[in-house]
């Protein structure tokens, strides 16, 4: 972060009353003692020692300053704009007219996680450690529009997306449009992803190795617009190096460090709005039930898998003939 991205988040912290200079600690004291924290991984005692401060003091502040990214989140976390993006729009013939609706890309990434050794086992996946399964989307600005953390890391990433639907504030796809996801996920509506069983990485498409049918050649298109979400996930992570380490905290706080480290990149990357409201929903509860049948929802799927290979089909046509 630069000196005057971390002043304009110091002002804008202090204007919103999100928070306050107190007798003996400024804002711009607090925030540097969380940066430390999250974007350089020290301890504790280190931070005591670096700002002469007692442990009690530091642990306070922690706390208090993360929870204004978490206020902030609300409004700096949010879909801008469903209009094409400047990327698929100026290259015709390759993303234009077949990804005019995308507006982004959805993965889930694991981020280390300390859990009590009761919950261990549901907090290990694919991971030999714990971990939680936090599902996210971007434009391709490498902007946040939805996150969503707090998952075991045993939970399979389309569960955790069902989840995010389902929510009542939870991820929503504007009507018509769609996000481009892995192979993990199944088509349907709003949700495109690769065909399976067929080459997708760009590796393998490397040197003379071209696309010997339209699913291919979709898939091809289909990889080098999702690589998006990679580069979220990468620039997140090496911002906030507490995110690749496994963090002596709370779950609900690890929870919360997850959504301000987003809320976080996304301010400096641009500024964000001027009002926040804040609405402290349960971390874990029951999910509303849906009033569409199971019959309605396959119906729908398989309408956009059709769809689907429609685009590949017309995509192949235009390349043939080009």
């Amino acid at each position: 972060m630069r000196k005057f991205v971390f002043h304009r988040l110091c002002s804008h912290l202090r204007s919103h009353r999100l928070l306050e200079d107190t007798v003996n600690v400024s804002v711009e004291e607090q925030v540097a003692m969380f940066l430390k924290f999250v974007g350089h991984r020290w301890t504790n005692r280190s931070v005591g020692f670096e700002f002469l401060q007692s442990g009690e003091t530091v642990s306070m502040y922690f706390n208090l300053v993360l929870d204004a990214p978490c206020v902030m989140s609300h409004d700096l976390i949010t879909m801008r704009t469903t209009e094409t993006h400047p990327k698929i729009s100026s290259s015709p013939g390759r993303f234009h007219p077949y990804f005019e609706r995308c507006v982004g890309a959805l993965d889930g990434t694991h981020v280390p996680a300390w859990v009590p050794i009761y919950m261990q086992d549901r907090f290990r996946g694919r991971k030999h450690y714990p971990t939680q399964n936090v599902l996210a989307a971007v434009d391709f600005d490498l902007r946040f529009t939805y996150v969503l953390a707090g998952w075991e890391g045993s939970a399979h990433d389309s569960f955790v997306l069902q989840d995010a639907l389902s929510r009542p504030s939870g991820l929503k796809i504007p009507e018509g449009h769609f996000f481009l996801a892995d192979a993990g996920y199944a088509a349907r509506p709003g949700i495109l992803p690769p065909f399976r069983g067929v080459r997708y990485h760009l590796k393998e498409f490397q040197g003379t190795r071209r696309p010997e049918n339209s699913k291919e050649l979709f898939n091809l298109r289909h990889s080098s617009l999702r690589t998006t979400i990679e580069r979220a996930f990468g620039t997140l992570k090496n911002r906030f190096k507490l995110l690749t380490s496994q963090p002596f905290f709370p779950l609900k706080t690890q929870v919360k460090i997850v959504l301000a480290c987003c809320a976080l990149h996304n301010f400096i990357i641009e500024d964000g709005t001027d009002i926040y409201v804040y609405e402290d929903e349960a971390w874990f509860g029951s999910l509303p039930r849906s009033s569409r049948t199971h019959a309605d929802m396959n119906k729908d799927n398989k309408l956009w898998a059709t769809m689907r290979d429609q685009l590949a089909q017309q995509m192949w046509d235009d390349w043939d003939e080009n």
